[in-house]
């Protein structure tokens, strides 16, 4: 047999000669605590540049390299000449010059030179390119033996090696949208005289080097502002000095002859309009200097001594090797 008790607020009921007083608080309907919601910090700091382009990213150094310490062979060379992850390979270096079991060690390529026509810098250095990292799991006297810890590309007999360096990428704080309108702020000012696999436009993400170095006091994690000065490295440029026609006459009939009245004709100087027709160029002669497209928005990751590796972070365009650069 079940009962079906239903309380009334503030009321007795008697059931098998027991009383049951029925409390104000119990009378009250429960009800769940409102929920709160906590939205996702979609802005929380990060870091502009992580593995590839952290230790992959290369630089333009001008101090000489040190050539002694390279890789001198590989356990699977008689099968193949390049090697990646995971591949052991020889070094010419060993306990006679205070290498240990696990070490880990740099492996750079120098490509050569760097002459740009993106500069007017004298000697900028030559350009080094980040093969990756090895591990030293064995020590002989003159020799290590090591395997790839990270690849940015195939390692090749002769790579050259140097001490690991641990860096620390600059992190990226929430930030005012890209102000496409700002004003030159007076600091140090360069080109973007190359980009990585010597790309001719970049987006966002991308690596590039510029002009810009220790001896400008740059350091690492400077943002800069990526620009254009209005009027010069256009993608266009018109081999003509107007954008419409300065005829007198022409495209009109001979009764009517008022074709050099339309809206596509030229425009004439004077408070009379007597003078010579005012082209493009010449009315660009007067305006304010500083006039300029902003195009992106970058951030440094490595100086050197003439040069700087960076990374874009922002665009509103296309960027382009030849971009001028700004501290902010």
């Amino acid at each position: 047999m079940s009962f079906q008790i239903f309380f009334k607020k503030g009321a007795a009921i008697v059931f098998g000669g027991l009383c049951v007083l029925t409390s104000i608080a119990a009378a009250q309907p429960r009800t769940s605590p409102t929920p709160t919601v906590v939205w996702g910090n979609d802005k929380k700091p990060y870091n502009v540049a992580e593995r590839n382009n952290l230790y992959c990213a290369g630089y333009v150094q001008a101090s000489p390299v040190n050539t002694d310490n390279r890789l001198v062979g590989a356990v699977q060379e008689q099968e193949q000449f390049m090697y990646a992850e995971g591949d052991v390979v020889y070094l010419n270096m060993g306990s006679n010059k205070g290498v240990q079991v696990g070490n880990m060690m740099s492996v750079v390529r120098p490509r050569g030179q760097v002459n740009s026509r993106w500069t007017r810098k004298d000697g900028l250095g030559f350009f080094v390119q980040e093969v990756g990292t090895l591990e030293i799991i064995r020590v002989k006297s003159e020799v290590s033996i090591a395997r790839v810890k990270n690849s940015c590309d195939n390692f090749l007999l002769g790579d050259l090696v140097q001490p690991f360096q641990q860096r620390t990428s600059p992190v990226h704080v929430d930030r005012a949208a890209l102000d496409l309108y700002a004003d030159p702020t007076g600091k140090a000012m360069g080109r973007l005289f190359m980009a990585r696999d010597n790309q001719e436009m970049v987006s966002r993400e991308q690596i590039v080097y510029i002009d810009l170095g220790a001896e400008d006091n740059v350091q690492i994690g400077d943002y800069l502002t990526i620009f254009r000065p209005l009027g010069r490295g256009n993608l266009f440029i018109s081999d003509e000095d107007e954008s419409v026609s300065a005829r007198d006459e022409g495209f009109q009939s001979n009764e009517y002859r008022g074709g050099k009245f339309s809206n596509q004709a030229a425009r004439k100087s004077g408070d009379t309009a007597q003078g010579r027709v005012v082209t493009t160029e010449k009315a660009k002669e007067d305006r304010p200097a500083g006039l300029r497209k902003i195009v992106g928005e970058m951030v440094i990751l490595n100086v050197k001594e003439r040069t700087a590796t960076a990374v874009i972070t922002r665009t509103a365009q296309e960027i382009h090797t030849g971009d001028w650069v700004e501290v902010q």
